[in-house]
This record gives C-alpha cells, sequence and structure tokens, in this order.
C-alpha cells in the first residue's frame, strides 16, 4: 500500500488524467466534470468500509482517485479563460529591460541577449544570432527555463549567506529566496520550466528548514502533481514536456553515468560529470524533439560543454552589472567583463553552428 499511494504514483496517476482531460477538453468538459466529482469524492464518503480492504485495493483507489481528479482538473480548466500577467509585474519586466538597455555595453547584441536571459524578451535579438543558437542546439539557453532560474538561485544563494547559520537566519534566506524565485517567475510569464523550477525551490527550501530528507525523484514528482493541479492545460506544451524530461534524465540516468568514470579530483573528471549531464537530458528529450521537429543537434555535446558554464559565468556577471546599474553605478570594468563574456558566448556558438 505504501508503494501505490507514494507520491511518485499518485503524481504519475494524475498527470495521466490530466494528458486525458486535455484531449478530451472541449463542449463536453462541463457534463463530464459534473460527473467525475462525485465518483472521485466516494472514497471519502465510503472510508469506513475502505479501511477494511486489502492494503493492494485502498492503492489502487488511490490512484484512481488521482486519476480521475487529474481529468477533472484538466477539463475544468478548459473552461476558465486564460489568465494575463499582473500590471506590475509587467512593469516591473519593462523597467528591467530599460536597465539593461541604458547599460552602455560596446557589442550590439550584449543588451537584447541579456534582455532575452532575463526576461524572455527575444524581440530585439539579431536573426543571425538567433539562428547560431537554434542551429547549435542552444536554443535552451535562450528559451527561459529552469536553468536561468537555477543561476540566480545559486547567486542568490551565495550573498544570503552573510547572513549566517542560525534557524532565524535560516528562516529569513529561505522566504528571501521563495519571494524572489516567485517574483522572477511571474514577472517573466510564469512559463512552464520556470514554474516546475519555483516548484523545485519552494519544495527545497521547505524540505530543508523541516529537516525532511530530499529525494530527488520524490521532489520531481511532487512538484510535476502541484503544478498540474494549479495548470492542468499546461501538459500539453513542449515547454513543460521537454523540462520535465530533462529533469527525469537528470535525476535517473545522470547518477548511473557519473559513476562510470572514478572518483578522482582530475580535470577530466568535471569534464565526465559535464558530459555526463548533457548526455543524460538528450537522451530523455531527443525523441520528444525528433518527433516534433525531425531534428536533432549533431554538436549539442560541445556546445553544453562551453555554452554553458559561459552562461553561467555570463548570468552572474550580467545580474552584478543590472543590480549596480539600477543603483546608478555603471562600472566599466564590469560592464566589459559582461560584455565580453557575452562575446566569447555568441562567438562560440556562431563558429559551432557553421560547422558542416
Amino acid at each position: 500500500m505504501a508503494e501505490a499511494k507514494s507520491i511518485e504514483s499518485l503524481s504519475l496517476f494524475f498527470t495521466a488524467g490530466a494528458a486525458a482531460g486535455t484531449l478530451l477538453a472541449g463542449s463536453s468538459a462541463g457534463p463530464v466534470c459534473a460527473l467525475i466529482l462525485p465518483v472521485a469524492a466516494l472514497p471519502f464518503f465510503l472510508r469506513g468500509k475502505l479501511l477494511k480492504q486489502s492494503p493492494k485495493a485502498i492503492g489502487a483507489l488511490f490512484c484512481a482517485t488521482f486519476l480521475l481528479l487529474g481529468l477533472f482538473c484538466a477539463l475544468n480548466a478548459s473552461m476558465i479563460p486564460g489568465r494575463g500577467i499582473p500590471a506590475f509585474m509587467e512593469n516591473a519586466a519593462e523597467g528591467l529591460r530599460k536597465i539593461i538597455g541604458s547599460i552602455p555595453f560596446r557589442s550590439r547584441s550584449t543588451a537584447p541577449l541579456l534582455q532575452a536571459l532575463f526576461t524572455g524578451d527575444r524581440s530585439s535579438l539579431p536573426r543571425e544570432l538567433t539562428d547560431a543558437f537554434r542551429q547549435s542546439g542552444a536554443s535552451h539557453i535562450l528559451a527561459l527555463s529552469g536553468l536561468h532560474m537555477g543561476i540566480i538561485y545559486m547567486v542568490f544563494d551565495r550573498l544570503s549567506r552573510v547572513l549566517g547559520r542560525s534557524p532565524a537566519a535560516r528562516y529569513v534566506r529561505a522566504v528571501l529566496m521563495i519571494s524572489a524565485a516567485g517574483f522572477f517567475t511571474v514577472m517573466t510569464g510564469a512559463a512552464p520550466s520556470i514554474v516546475r523550477a519555483f516548484l523545485f525551490i519552494l519544495i527545497n527550501e521547505v524540505l530543508n528548514l523541516t529537516g525532511r530528507p530530499r529525494k530527488a525523484v520524490r521532489v520531481l514528482c511532487l512538484a510535476l502533481l502541484v503544478q498540474l493541479v494549479l495548470q492542468p492545460e499546461v501538459i500539453g506544451t513542449l515547454g513543460f514536456q521537454l523540462s520535465y524530461l530533462a529533469m527525469g534524465g537528470i535525476f535517473i540516468l545522470y547518477p548511473i553515468m557519473e559513476k562510470w568514470y572514478p572518483e578522482t579530483k582530475s580535470p577530466l573528471r568535471w569534464v565526465w560529470k559535464s558530459a555526463a549531464l548533457a548526455i543524460s537530458c538528450q537522451v530523455f528529450t531527443a525523441p520528444l524533439v525528433w518527433f516534433r521537429f525531425h531534428t536533432f543537434p549533431r554538436y549539442f555535446l560541445i556546445t553544453n560543454l562551453m555554452a554553458l558554464p559561459l552562461t553561467t559565468a555570463l548570468m552572474t556577471s550580467a545580474l552584478v552589472t543590472i543590480v549596480l546599474a539600477g543603483c546608478g553605478v555603471m562600472p566599466g570594468v564590469v560592464i566589459g567583463l559582461t560584455n565580453g563574456l557575452c562575446d566569447l558566448l555568441t562567438g562560440i556558438l556562431e563558429i559551432i553552428s557553421s560547422l558542416p
């Protein structure tokens, strides 16, 4: 019964129900919702009799109930008008774009690239630069995702360590981190992959504060369940599917591949870990990408080994530059470093995209 009622099992059954509901959404959504909810509520009213059943029967009933709830949530969401971004969040995003645009970068492509990385606005990016990202297999860097949230989270986590390690400081840090991540999520339009990253941060911070064990796959399934409860309609979007498939590869395949190289302090160990991470993501996401676009990034391994460390360094440097610019301070050294990292990243991707 414990296995059948585990968060992994329940989230997968809820996901299956949400997928079915998305496919069935239409004019019949209302009547079907009216029928599903009473059926899903039966276990609550019959709990006295159900407790006398076998553990396997109870586990199967739990899974069936979550399947129906997923179906109900997806059908119900199809009848609710879409929700836009709050006006004050749109103003915040516009303010951030203006700050980035006011920084005197030497290269004309630096500000548009930073606006894409921090706000998701790619309208000012030169077409040739967008093509270089796509052809080199680095489109995921331009699309706001958990990568961007993870980098910002890492920077804020290190900065907040000055608060100390006391219980009070841990709570303050957690509140600040969750608030900042939530603000960034809403400000950038709450893309499915960003929402997934926010839920990861929220769940991890809560588990850390409560001292409970953090099993990676369980966190993934819990985030999946919560996100589909809140937004069941996103199950049909490519960003949602690729985000969870990539995380599945990282949590399931990567730990296995990482152990293939012996534990040493050699730089080759870091290279292998980076390569294993990229391969794990590609193994899980490549079939869907091929099915949707009939393409495969041939140089994805080279791209990820070179571009991801540079992207981390660029976003870290850019974050410092943006904060200082927002305070009215624009030191030439920091601006030059950010501009140089941007030129290096785009230059490498242009070279890779030109390979036969």
